[in-house]
């Protein structure tokens, strides 16, 4: 059959460019792009070490328009928040914005993202991976609507120290008063954005979220307001190296989504990735995995999610972890780098239980390459209590003013 007519598969498609993709071209010296949910973005524009330290010392910004996004609404809203989500939605008050994780029926993690709420009976999830799919099958009974909505939201995160003092002089006053995971809409360029006090590095910052044919607006008002404050753009790499330094996660590098592994027991659950607080067995309701969930609480999880400190300066980037030197291989590393503000060589990983209980040293195998010669060598690594950077700045209400 000729295929003439028929829809192209997205791997024909060319890559979307997003609403911020001119100003970011005009930036970029560097000419390194990857695709992330159909748009290209870039992993770096000008200096990786440029981009990090704008990040920690004054004001980076970093566009995420990409992400998965989904409006949600209607009478049934948040009985059906309550029955996706593994936390108790019933405490997310309007106003408020709330990390979570969506699981299967085994209790293995599909997803992580964050959750809006903009009204009593509507929300906004946003994830790294598009879950139409799950949405659809979650749904079935519950009054509301939910509309895919990644392409009608434009968005940036704007991090760093600078963020707030920069913000307040385009013109958006009472930035100052949001706490942390509070969101709020303001006036601007005869529209409106919304503003979260979120992010994913770990830091003081922001996400902005605004209609696509407004974008290029806020972008050029970010960077008028802070052109004697050095703020930058920023690529993929530069933000990598933050939220490691943060300890924080990502779907797909350090996790794989239970809706994509090949091989049964690959998948984690929420105990395995460390993020117990966020599920809920007694909110009063069932949901999506919440009988696994119970056995393994009751049972203990298959692994545990380690934070290593590690010594030298050669990243153990896709280590194995041992009891000891040339002993039991007991885990992996999923993510690792030099940390320069928390000036550490960091990694995150899991172990086999009952290895990595906080304090405890383990071993990783370092392999690294210099001048096409790969070498090998044995490091000790201690286990972490919390992440490697977090700065008081992150929840300080009002920030520090600058």
């Amino acid at each position: 059959m000729s295929s003439q007519g028929l829809a192209k598969e997205h791997y024909e498609m060319g890559l979307k460019k997003t609403p911020f993709y001119s100003r970011q071209k005009e930036l970029d010296i560097m000419n390194e792009w990857h695709r992330w949910s159909g748009y290209t973005v870039p992993n770096v524009l000008n200096d990786v070490t440029f981009e990090y330290f704008a990040i920690r010392n004054s004001a980076s910004v970093f566009d995420i328009t990409p992400m998965a996004k989904y409006r949600i609404k209607g009478p049934d809203a948040l009985d059906f928040m309550n029955r996706l989500l593994t936390r108790d939605m019933t405490k997310l008050r309007v106003g408020r914005v709330g990390y979570s994780v969506w699981c299967d029926d085994e209790g293995m993690v599909i997803d992580d993202g964050t959750v809006f709420r903009t009204s009593e009976n509507e929300y906004l999830l946003c994830a790294q991976e598009r879950q139409l799919e799950t949405l659809k099958r979650n749904a079935l009974g519950f009054d509301i609507s939910f509309d895919d909505v990644s392409d009608d939201i434009a968005a940036l995160s704007f991090q760093g120290p600078l963020t707030c003092t920069i913000l307040k002089k385009v013109g958006f006053e009472g930035i100052d008063q949001l706490k942390m995971f509070d969101l709020k809409e303001f006036a601007f360029a005869g529209t409106t954005v919304m503003i979260s006090r979120t992010g994913y590095t770990g830091d003081l910052g922001y996400e902005l979220w605004i209609n696509p044919e407004n974008a290029g607006d806020l972008w050029d008002a970010l960077f008028e307001a802070g052109k004697n404050y050095n703020v930058k753009a920023i690529g993929g790499d530069a933000l990598e190296i933050a939220r490691i330094e943060a300890g924080l996660l990502m779907a797909g590098k350090d996790f794989s989504p239970a809706t994509s592994t090949v091989r049964p027991g690959h998948a984690k659950s929420p105990y395995e990735l460390g993020l117990d607080w966020l599920v809920k067995l007694d909110k009063g309701v069932v949901f999506n995995g919440r009988r696994a969930l119970i056995q393994e609480r009751n049972k203990g999880p298959r692994y545990r999610f380690v934070r290593l400190d590690v010594e030298g300066n050669k990243t153990a980037c896709s280590a194995y972890i041992f009891d000891r030197q040339g002993g039991k291989t007991i885990g992996h590393v999923s993510s690792a780098a030099w940390a320069p503000t928390a000036k550490k060589n960091v990694a995150l990983g899991f172990v086999d239980m009952p290895y990595g209980e906080v304090g405890s040293t383990v071993w990783v195998e370092i392999y690294y390459q210099k001048e096409l010669r790969w070498n090998r060598r044995w490091a000790k690594a201690v286990v972490m209590d919390g992440p490697f950077y977090n700065p008081e700045r992150k929840t300080l209400t009002p920030p520090e003013a600058v």
